[in-house]
């Protein structure tokens, strides 16, 4: 199960995984391109090694890695609780 994390100003979606067994967290980032398609990026968290990634330039994958580096504790702390929605009413 994905739950959102949250979306950016250009419509990017970003969502991540309950807490596997081994202790990590799957982080999907998604945006849609002007065609019809998506530019998208998986990182897995605490290692934080990337993968799948399709449509993003240097420039957008830095932001993404910083943005992700930023709020990895809270991403994972939420990957616990079944997601930011759950960890908000516990």
């Amino acid at each position: 199960m994905m739950y959102p994390f949250t979306t950016l100003n250009d419509d990017t979606e970003i969502t991540h995984s309950e807490m596997k067994p081994d202790g990590k967290v799957k982080v999907y980032i998604e945006t849609p391109d002007n065609i019809g398609g998506f530019h998208n990026a998986t990182c897995w968290l605490p290692e934080y090694k990337w993968e799948d990634i399709k449509g993003y330039s240097e420039t957008e994958m830095s932001y993404f890695k910083q943005l992700i580096r930023n709020n990895a504790h809270l991403i994972i702390e939420f990957s616990q609780e079944g997601g930011i929605l759950n960890a908000a009413t516990s």
